[in-house]
């Protein structure tokens, strides 16, 4: 089991977070749509325990559209407590289809509780994983994850976002609230 290490910060201005990645080097993994649909019981058992179970379906937005989607289920336990930064356990792996997996998890008393689309745009530098997020509703992030809390914090000041305030609040709980507080019906909220 890994454990995730990240920091999450909001940004106005992605094309200048993009700016900086080409100016110090970063190399460009790829641009895709996800479709994120998170799942729990019906007393929200995993909420109330600061969990998190997911299946992701991922399609590549780099020019090949015929490409199959590929999807990852994932749960993501407690986050540590204390922290500047979002540490947590997380268990992923691929699973193709993803039908037979959402049936299991039907079978084993979880329902899809709400999903959201994501445009995401990887990127690596110093051994971290660079991402920058575009979320309906929410808006623009860049979240960085590394191996160590020097790597994370290093990256984010080479990308002059040292002094930003992290977020360590999960895009499911944000897109929650405020999906309730807009009174959403639709159940998926999309671009």
């Amino acid at each position: 089991m890994a454990i995730e290490l990240e920091a999450k910060i909001r940004v106005d201005d992605v094309a200048a977070v993009r700016a900086t990645l080409l100016e110090i080097g970063a190399s460009k993994l790829g641009h895709r749509l996800e479709l994120n649909i998170y799942f729990d019981t019906t007393d929200r058992k995993l909420l109330a325990g600061d969990e998190g179970l997911r299946i992701r379906s991922i399609w590549s937005l780099d020019g090949n559209s015929a490409a199959a989607a590929k999807h990852v289920i994932t749960f993501k336990g407690r986050q540590e407590a204390g922290s500047a930064l979002k540490s947590r356990e997380e268990i992923e792996f691929n699973v193709d289809p993803h039908e037979p997996a959402t049936e299991l998890l039907k079978r084993l008393g979880y329902h899809a509780e709400l999903g959201f689309e994501k445009r995401r745009e990887s990127w690596s530098f110093a051994g971290c994983a660079i991402e920058l997020d575009e979320l309906p509703l929410l808006g623009t992030f860049v979240e960085v994850e590394g191996p160590s809390r020097d790597a994370v914090m290093g990256t984010l000041s080479k990308l002059d976002l040292g002094a930003r305030p992290l977020i360590t609040e999960s895009y499911i709980s944000m897109m929650s609230r405020e999906a309730t507080r807009l009174g959403l019906h639709d159940r998926v909220v999309r671009f």
